[in-house]
């Protein structure tokens, strides 16, 4: 992969939703990495590195992931691990970090937030497929948009069901 490759994207991806029930209900949906395909469009499956099924901070897994013909796996980790308030989980191929939090609203609902941060910034290895096989930044960064509303909306029709 060769030519300059932009390096200049959004350090911050966030969007949230309001789930009417509980946190704990809501926790108790997002806290297993391993139900990422029933939500997100572009995770097809997760597999947990060790066979314990007790998700927590430390916890390693390996995704495979989908776009249009393309597929490609990923390595994470969780990093943020808080009972009924957040999980995240830092990707080592490209150094983002995605994370869902909840919080109690005054309606007695839930606000479960999605974010996906770059402290490290991301891996050059990863802009330069995203270059090259992705559209570019700014196309890859409204299509993972895109896939956070989905996946929101797919989180709170389950906890509502």
């Amino acid at each position: 992969i060769g030519g300059a490759v932009p390096t200049t994207f959004k350090a911050l991806l966030e969007r949230r939703i309001t789930v009417e029930t509980t946190p704990s209900a809501v926790w108790n949906i997002i806290r297993d990495v391993r139900r990422m395909p029933q939500w997100s469009p572009q995770v097809v499956s997760v597999k947990l590195s060790d066979s314990d099924d007790d998700i927590r901070l430390g916890t390693t897994f390996t995704n495979l992931n989908h776009h249009g013909g393309l597929e490609w796996i990923t390595h994470g980790e969780v990093v943020r691990y808080v009972p009924e308030k957040e999980i995240a989980f830092r990707i080592a191929e490209n150094y983002t970090i995605w994370s869902f939090s909840i919080s109690a609203d005054e309606a007695a609902a839930t606000v479960l937030t999605q974010q996906r941060e770059t402290p490290d910034g991301i891996s050059q290895f990863s802009l330069e497929l995203t270059e090259s096989h992705l559209g570019g930044q700014q196309a890859f960064t409204e299509l993972l948009e895109a896939g956070m509303e989905q996946t929101l909306a797919a989180i709170k029709a389950c906890a509502e069901s």
